[in-house]
């Protein structure tokens, strides 16, 4: 059975009133939530209570959710507008942190090793290596919101172009000129680091 299939007799069972089916899909997508959170909101004390609103609502309009998107289709487009609404009520500007690519689904290290000097690895490099981990995020927060949620959820979450598609609610051609956009700018910060010819992209 596909994770879209259990989710939706999931769903279907909490439409008829099975609350445990609900904590499920919350055990489920609670770190994929607050990773999709921290990289809006740099306040780290406010990611858990962001995350805990979104499953509110998402709980709450859940009679309504008609299954013509996966679930968390439906639920990232929540915690997102959650997000946004409460960085509104802030008066700040959603800002990304840094990208948790090197952990996994369940924001464990993927791999010790990856973490680890290995050979040929000096300080040097390890140095270098930061540096340009800083600059593709300062490149990230650079972008502007849509250019920043397209090259997150390639590059970062793993997603299909339909899926971002389907995520962003715009076509597929949008989605691949908004990631060659976003790679080009990042490509620009990182060159001068890189020393990389005219052309070449991250």
């Amino acid at each position: 059975m596909s994770d879209a299939d259990a989710d939706a007799l999931l769903v279907e069972r909490v439409k008829r009133g099975d609350v445990r089916a609900f904590e499920m899909l919350v055990v489920k997508y609670q770190r994929r939530v607050e990773r999709l959170i921290g990289r809006m909101v740099r306040d780290v004390d406010l990611v858990q209570d962001i995350a805990q609103e979104s499953f509110i609502r998402a709980y709450r309009a859940l009679p309504q959710f008609r299954g013509d998107s996966a679930f968390y289709t439906w639920l990232y487009r929540i915690a997102v507008n959650t997000a946004k609404k409460a960085l509104m009520d802030m008066k700040r500007d959603p800002l990304v942190l840094e990208s948790s690519r090197n952990t996994g689904e369940d924001g464990e290290e993927t791999s010790r090793a990856e973490n680890e000097l290995t050979d040929g690895e000096t300080p040097e490099a390890l140095l270098a290596s930061k540096e340009i981990a800083a600059a593709v995020n300062s490149a990230i927060e650079a972008l502007s919101e849509d250019l920043r949620q397209a090259i997150t959820l390639r590059e970062i979450e793993g997603l299909s172009y339909e899926e971002i598609a389907e995520m962003m609610n715009c076509p597929i051609g949008t989605v691949r000129s908004r990631i060659f956009r976003a790679r080009e700018a990042i490509a620009t910060r990182l060159r001068p680091l890189l020393d990389t010819r005219d052309g070449a992209r991250w």
